[in-house]
């Protein structure tokens, strides 16, 4: 009994200091619905004893400057990613979208808002540069001997600060600037892996495989000019005139990456992409008295939720007002998050809220649908839950990720510019709560999200913990990472290898036709 004690006593000794010694995790965040699904991240980050430290501009308007379980390091800032510019954003494509043709909103969304987009991430590199110049800031990011950068690399403020103090970097991604973060990394034939915004499948014609690579091409333009014009002169002025932005930010050690293959498009991926999608997940808790009173008042009918995310505060009112008076038609009770002008067809079913705990509605035994923007949490929360989606996507990435939903019979996607044509909105609810394949493919794919030998968000804690304890995993970094395009592509050995090939010929031909003109002259003479 005694040894037993002390065998235990010894393991308890050993394992300890694993698990309750913490670190300092400096975090570098991005605003909107990106920061929400960081924010859990941390807490349980922070659950299991490590020391968070977030910088955040003046203008933050999500990250809050007070927290229990984090400290911060406010920049001054003369302008930022506001909401001032999202929701610029925002009615400008909503408008637009309402009355586009299909190739017109192409040409909008990567054109015409190119400058718009050009603004956003300078404001971002001023950001940066506000962070570097502030020497009393870096003195003190420097002495605290962060263990690691933890950052979502949509923007480019994280990479470049992770280089500058030298320390080893985690993502928390799915997008770059502004590919899918696969693209950056990892092999991907566009054959059969759709670019964000084609709506494409990996299912393709040679037509779509035409539009794949259009939408390829245009999102690289979009790509190297938001980084040349804005951070790689950063780079050059903070860490050297030979530091390439580009391939600083493909240097992460782990990507942590927001989607998992039940929800994406099987694809090539590298050693050092970890997948936690629906990592935010979690069990329905109890709805607050109100709300639950009003969800079993809809008794055998059950209840719709929507919500078109976090930037999307309001619609146009006729739009409104179309799919107020559609919800108005239907049996079914329905929770709407809107903070806009309230719709003047609203009926008696309709609860219109500022916000509603979304997980736990959707958790919810009598949630029969959820309309949804199709953001990447959303989708999530819906696919974690089995719950079917009808879909109004309003930009970048949000119809792609409805389409796979609705590729494998799980939603129903509308466009802005239909859904309040021919009561359109209506029929696409109906048909997702009549026809029974919706639910059940939705549950289908929420057994196999969920049949995963670890938890996601433990996954993904892990991995942060192992870039901590190694300083970094430059073991599991793809030699590609450091190539040429032309080495990559062994373009140079393709040609050395043709070139040697021509002179083998071409040496060939002209022994051969020495030859030949030497046994000529042999049999001239000889006549």
């Amino acid at each position: 009994m005694r040894l037993i004690c002390c065998c235990s006593a010894l393991l308890l000794l050993v394992l300890l200091p694993r698990t309750c010694q913490g670190g300092n995790i400096l975090v570098i965040p991005t605003e909107g619905s990106h920061w929400i699904n960081m924010d859990i991240l941390l807490q349980a980050l922070h659950s299991r004893g490590h020391n968070l430290t977030i910088i955040r501009s003046s203008k933050s308007w999500y990250i809050k400057d007070n927290s229990t379980y984090y400290s911060t390091y406010t920049v001054p800032v003369e302008r930022s990613i506001d909401k001032e510019i999202i929701t610029r954003i925002m009615s400008s494509i909503i408008d637009f979208e309402r009355g586009a043709l299909p190739l017109m909103s192409f040409l909008h969304s990567s054109v015409g808002l190119l400058d718009t987009v050009i603004e956003a991430h300078t404001a971002v590199g001023e950001y940066v540069s506000a962070i570097i110049d502030d020497r009393e800031l870096i003195r003190t990011l420097k002495d605290t001997k962060f263990d690691v950068v933890l950052t979502d690399p949509c923007w480019g403020s994280g990479p470049i600060l992770a280089k500058y103090l030298n320390l080893p970097l985690v993502y928390n991604v799915r997008w770059l600037i502004p590919e899918e973060a696969h693209f950056a990394i990892a092999p991907s034939p566009i054959s059969y892996i759709p670019v964000a915004g084609s709506g494409l499948t990996d299912k393709m014609s040679f037509f779509q495989r035409v539009k794949n690579m259009i939408f390829y091409v245009v999102s690289q333009i979009q790509a190297h000019v938001a980084a040349k014009q804005v951070y790689q002169k950063i780079c050059e002025k903070y860490l050297g005139p030979d530091e390439d932005f580009y391939q600083l930010m493909i240097d992460a050690d782990i990507w942590l990456m927001r989607v998992d293959f039940v929800f994406d498009y099987p694809r090539p991926t590298m050693p050092n992409v970890v997948y936690m999608g629906g990592f935010q997940c979690k069990p329905a808790k109890p709805l607050p008295q109100h709300l639950e009173e009003f969800v079993q008042s809809s008794g055998e009918h059950g209840i719709i939720i929507m919500s078109l995310g976090t930037f999307v505060s309001e619609l146009p009112a006729d739009m409104a007002n179309e799919i107020a008076a559609a919800f108005a038609k239907l049996p079914q009770k329905v929770i709407w998050r809107y903070k806009g002008s309230r719709p003047d067809t609203v009926g008696n079913n309709t609860l219109i809220v500022d916000w509603m705990p979304q997980n736990d509605l959707l958790g919810h035994p009598k949630i029969k649908l959820f309309v949804a923007h199709g953001g990447t949490n959303g989708v999530q929360e819906a696919l974690y839950h089995g719950v079917p989606v009808v879909g109004l996507p309003v930009f970048f990435d949000q119809y792609d990720n409805l389409l796979r939903l609705e590729y494998r019979g799980a939603a129903k996607i509308l466009t802005l510019s239909t859904v309040d044509k021919d009561n359109n909105f209506l029929k696409a609810i109906q048909e997702v709560l009549n026809e029974p394949s919706y639910r059940m493919n939705m549950q289908r794919l929420s057994r196999l999200h969920r049949d995963q030998p670890i938890r996601p968000m433990d996954n993904a804690l892990f991995w942060i913990e192992f870039v901590m304890r190694h300083k970094g995993a430059a073991h599991l970094k793809p030699a590609s990472l450091s190539m040429s395009w032309y080495s990559y592509h062994s373009v140079d050995v393709v040609l050395f290898l043709g070139g040697a090939v021509l002179l083998v010929f071409l040496s060939t031909f002209f022994l051969i036709r020495c030859l030949c003109n030497a046994m000529c002259k042999s049999k001239v003479k000889h006549e």
